[in-house]
């Protein structure tokens, strides 16, 4: 079983946004919420960033006919700003997910989160983890992933992004997809918090980030626990190996693990959450894009 197995907006324009999510959005009142099956959740308020300063809201986003809803948040009245792209959990497109775009939006980037699951159903009226998976995680193809974030990347540089600028980090589910898109596309840098490195092939996950070393673009820095029980360490030395025989941009990757933190030690609104980690974590992913040029 994978690890993803284991496991506010002020403003919202709802123009062509899906009815689903702006009624989901419009009732929460605080952005997006929070799927049933990443409960329970942690002791202690889940962290909430202030949005004063910049332009955020739910963006739609165009590609050939079909609306893609995602998360846009950035300084107000900037253009031609750095870009991150922000990628979710297997929880969806939920509060913590839109609160760390406002995080990067804090620190002068354009940071843009698509709703990557949209197709396929929305997390949050899922109180079950493996119904979760079963029908909605497992049904996304990583190709149909690929192409949106490619068109979010686009809609970015229409509207007030440098896309000579972008980077990418994702947690869990998302972690594996900064791998995967750090080798498809040509972006600055790369942050995967937990994300799996290796796994079986299938019809909707042809390939792993261990078979993409050859085809890195970008290099990624690996944020990993060293307590997490779906992603064993062998697997981050198997991965280490096979970066130092790939491309340049593999061989400039990092991995830092922290000892004692589980899977999910970014994730302030669950149990996993550990608050040294997660802040150093954060501080690294900030300098590994600024070390890249983003």
């Amino acid at each position: 079983m994978s690890s993803e197995n284991l496991i506010v907006a002020d403003s919202i324009s709802h123009t062509g946004l899906s009815r689903r999510r702006a009624l989901q959005t419009v009732s929460l009142g605080l952005g997006v919420g929070y799927s049933l099956a990443a409960a329970p959740l942690a002791a202690q308020t889940a962290i909430k960033t202030s949005s004063e300063g910049l332009n955020v809201g739910m963006v739609t986003i165009d590609i050939n006919g079909v609306k893609l809803s995602a998360y846009r948040a950035a300084p107000a009245g900037k253009t031609n700003l750095p870009v991150v792209l922000v990628i979710q959990e297997i929880f969806g497109l939920h509060e913590y997910i839109t609160d760390v775009a406002n995080r990067f939006a804090q620190q002068g980037y354009m940071a843009i989160a698509p709703d990557l699951f949209e197709r396929q159903g929305d997390p949050v009226q899922y109180a079950e983890m493996a119904k979760l998976i079963a029908e909605v995680v497992s049904k996304v193809p990583d190709e149909q992933v690929i192409k949106d974030l490619d068109a979010t990347v686009a809609w970015v540089g229409k509207n007030g992004g440098d896309t000579s600028r972008v980077a990418i980090t994702g947690f869990c589910w998302g972690g594996r997809i900064t791998w995967l898109y750090a080798a498809h596309a040509k972006i600055k840098a790369g942050v995967a918090w937990y994300g799996r490195l290796v796994g079986a092939s299938n019809a909707m996950n042809p390939s792993h980030p261990i078979d993409k070393v050859a085809q890195l673009n970008a290099p990624v820095l690996g944020l990993y626990g060293g307590k997490d029980t779906g992603i064993p360490l062998d697997t981050v030395e198997k991965m280490k190996l096979a970066l130092a025989g790939g491309s340049l941009a593999a061989k400039m990757s990092e991995f830092v693990i922290y000892p004692d933190a589980p899977h999910a030690f970014h994730a302030d609104y669950r149990p996993s959450y550990r608050e040294d980690a997660a802040k150093d974590g954060f501080a690294k992913c900030l300098a590994w894009f600024k070390k890249h040029g983003v």
